[in-house]
Parts: C-alpha cells; sequence; structure tokens
C-alpha cells in the first residue's frame, strides 16, 4: 500500500443477493484495514468498488449504467468491479469508462491486493479465473454498515438449471468448515452481533465437497450463545428437509419461523424443462409442513413468468397453482434471456408484454397474500431486532417472522431486541408495520 493510502476513501456499491452483500462488507474490511476508510454520504471516494449482479439482463443494464454514473461525477476514482457480470462478461466491463480493476468470482476477496498493485503502478488488471477452475472456498461474516451479520457458508452450483447462469458466474459447489464458520459466528456474537443470515449460492448442497451436513452446521450455529437470531437466506425446496422444518419447530434455540424457497414455475412440465430437481407435489407438501408445525412462519417464494416453454395452458396452471399456496409473498420476475444457458432451445420465446402482463398478475396474487398475513397479525406481540436508523427520527426492525416493523427513534433499542405490539399497517407503505407498546 502507498504512503498516502491512509487518506485514501472507498466507496461500496452492491447489485444483487445477500451472499453479495456479505462479500462487498468483507472487501469493505480488507480495505479497512489497509487504513482505507469508508467515504462518508456526500465525500468524494478515491476508489469506488462496485459488486455486481448477472442473474437477469436487466442486472446487467444496471452494472453499466452504476459503472457509468459513478465514472462521470468521480472522474478521479479508482473504479474497481467484480461479481458476477464481471465473471461472465469481463471484457464488456473492462470496456466501461473509467473502469480500472475487472475481478471474477475467484478474485474477488482479493480485491484489497489488486488495488494495492493498481496503486503502486496505476495499470489496468482484468483477472478471471475460468469457472471450471474455481475451487477456493472464500468464507465471510460480516455486517458492513447493518445491523445483521451475513455468514457465507457456501458457494457456488452443480444444478444447472437451463435458464441459470449461476454456475457459470460462481463456478462448482464448494462449502466452508462447520469449525471455520462456527468460530466466525461466535466472533460476530463477541462483536455484539445479534442476528446472522446464512447466505451461499444453494445453501442446501453445504457440505457436499468436505462430508458434513447443512443440519449439523445449523445445529451447531445454534449452539452458539450471545446470537439470538439466524435465518437461512434461501433454500432449495428438495433440500429443506422435513428433519430441518421439524427441528426447527420443536428443538431450535434461535432458528426464526421464516423461510424462504425458490418455486420457479407451478407447472411440472415447465419445472422438467428448467431441470429444477422437485415437483410441485414435493413444494406444496414443504409449505404444508410448514404451516402445519409452524403456522405464524413467513414464506417467501420466488417464481419465473414467461420462460420458454410457458404456454398459455401451462402459465394458467402455474398461476392455479400459486394462487392455492400458503405462502406469504411471491418475488415474481420475468424470465429473461441468458446467452449460453440450454433455455434458448426450449420452445417459443413468450413476448416481453406477455412476460409483463404475468408478471402483474402474479404480482396481485402476492399483494393479496402479504396483506393477508399481515393483517392477521396485528395485535399480536413479537419480538424485533432494530437496525441502524436511515437518518430521519423513525427507526425499522424486523420480527421473528421477517415482518418490517417502524416505531419512533430511540437510539439506546438499536441492536436490541424487544416485543412491541404490532398495531396497524404504515398507510403510505404497505408492506410496514406500525407498532407501540415497545418493552425491553
Amino acid at each position: 500500500m502507498t504512503d498516502n493510502s491512509a487518506y485514501l476513501k472507498a466507496a461500496y456499491f452492491t447489485l444483487g443477493c445477500k451472499l453479495n452483500f456479505a462479500e462487498t462488507s468483507t472487501i469493505g474490511k480488507m480495505l479497512s484495514q489497509r487504513g482505507i476508510s469508508r467515504a462518508a454520504k456526500g465525500e468524494t471516494p478515491d476508489i469506488c468498488v462496485i459488486n455486481t449482479c448477472s442473474v437477469t439482463e436487466m442486472a446487467d443494464k444496471k452494472g453499466r449504467r452504476l459503472i457509468r454514473s459513478l465514472a462521470s461525477r468521480y472522474p478521479g476514482a479508482t473504479i474497481a468491479v467484480t461479481g458476477c457480470y464481471a465473471q461472465l462478461k469481463p471484457e464488456e466491463v473492462a470496456a466501461l469508462p473509467g473502469v480500472d480493476i475487472v475481478l471474477g468470482a475467484d478474485e474477488k476477496l482479493r480485491m484489497a491486493e489488486y488495488i494495492d498493485s493498481w496503486l503502486a503502478d496505476r495499470k489496468k488488471r482484468v483477472e478471471v479465473t475460468p469457472f471450471l477452475d474455481i475451487r477456493r472456498f472464500q468464507p465471510s461474516c460480516e455486517r458492513g454498515d447493518r445491523t445483521r451479520y451475513f455468514l457465507k457458508v457456501q458457494d457456488g452450483c452443480d444444478y444447472f438449471c437451463t435458464y441459470c447462469t449461476i454456475p457459470f458466474a460462481r463456478g462448482r459447489s464448494r462449502s466452508g468448515t462447520i469449525d471455520d464458520l462456527t468460530a466466525m459466528a461466535r466472533a460476530a456474537a463477541e462483536e455484539g452481533g445479534r442476528e446472522i443470515v446464512i447466505t451461499g449460492v444453494n445453501i442446501g448442497e453445504f457440505g457436499k465437497d468436505n462430508k458434513q451436513s447443512l443440519f449439523e452446521l445449523l445445529r451447531r450455529l445454534d449452539d452458539i450463545e450471545g446470537i439470538s437470531r439466524y435465518r437461512i437466506s434461501s433454500i432449495e425446496p428438495n433440500l429443506l428437509t422435513e428433519e430441518i422444518i421439524r427441528w426447527t419447530a420443536s428443538e431450535a434455540r434461535a432458528f426464526m419461523p421464516h423461510f424462504h424457497i425458490p418455486l420457479q414455475s407451478g407447472s411440472d412440465k415447465v419445472l422438467r424443462l428448467m431441470n429444477r430437481r422437485y415437483d410441485t407435489s414435493l413444494f406444496r407438501s414443504r409449505i404444508d409442513m410448514i404451516r402445519a408445525l409452524i403456522p405464524d412462519a413467513f414464506i417467501g417464494v420466488d417464481i419465473i413468468t414467461g420462460a420458454r416453454g410457458e404456454t398459455q395452458e401451462e402459465w394458467e396452471k402455474s398461476l392455479a397453482f400459486a394462487e392455492s399456496l400458503d405462502v406469504t409473498r411471491y418475488h415474481v420476475f420475468p424470465y429473461s434471456e441468458r446467452p449460453g444457458t440450454k433455455a434458448l432451445q426450449l420452445g417459443d420465446a413468450v413476448t416481453q408484454e406477455e412476460k409483463h402482463r404475468r408478471v402483474g398478475e402474479l404480482t396481485r396474487v402476492s399483494d393479496r397474500k402479504t396483506e393477508c398475513f399481515m393483517r392477521s397479525s396485528l395485535g399480536q406481540t413479537r419480538p424485533v431486532l432494530w437496525e441502524q436508523p436511515s437518518g430521519d427520527d423513525r427507526m425499522h426492525g424486523l420480527t421473528d417472522n421477517y415482518l418490517r416493523v417502524e416505531a419512533p427513534l430511540r437510539q439506546e433499542l438499536i441492536n436490541t431486541i424487544t416485543d412491541v405490539r404490532l398495531e396497524g399497517i404504515h398507510p403510505s407503505e404497505p408492506e410496514i408495520i406500525t407498532a407501540s407498546h415497545i418493552s425491553s
């Protein structure tokens, strides 16, 4: 690091998933250990680190737009780009104005070293390991400027769903070890962390490469004193075992009544075309089991509309299946054509107009289910972890079952868990509940 590095400031920008956020926070910590501080709001950064997503074409566009905007706003800043977009299209990223460093998935958590080199010689770096050669697991457990910690336990994916580029962007499935990950969780507890979100690309595959298991990891994490809450960011339905659901319902100390499970389609034919590893019957059985054992659980579900092969008939089956499930919220995405995926060889394409019409229908289904769940929660008293305020006179937090709550700011309650009475739905923000009767 150069002599004036202690005076440098960096700004961090994350697009995409919680795993990306965890990794960006780790990069920030590594740079801070080299004397590079985080740029405060309104300050001009010397370094911009951008961690990109590439799950859809829109994600690529957002990445390009952000890079161009930063290059225009901060023409003197070093711009370093990493993440899935950088892994999949490094030459395209490197050609964008102002970009100085482009790093792939295997190089991402060595960002500090590459910035060291850039500051020393100002030579452009483009370093991307081919996805089949990505073997290292690089753990992270950070919270950045947030309240909750994000613990990366697994990376990569071996599923190769026909519509998805993630295996090409992240490499094959690989995991940390239970001993290392529990040590990181203990360190988070010692730093005052109260909640940890368990992140990964395909978390259910944890331990596949080292003869350990996700269930064993969850049990070990649950024993760590000081951590009051855990959440699994997302888990495939075929890997969310009945054993995990029963344990969460009856034995787990700190695992919250909150599940996020990708469905992707409610049509068995489309699921087969997607190369998903379950059918609608298995998916329904998981939802029904959660509802029976944990009635107040928040269940979020990912679903795609307009995939190749989703004819009008299959779309109607998917919509009917989605309407029939007792879930809390759908995260609805229009199918995005991704270069190099097998889905491009499947059936006729659905028009953009029709995709977005279907998105609208499913979004209305989701809105009804979410409102019903929220209204059924009013009058309850539930524990809330209060998060860092965003600068106004209000504070926000999450209940154990993942409802976002707002209350008047009380600074002494930040990063504490208090019981609150859920009073009503926010008049202008329908996904927020207003609270009162805060008790410490």
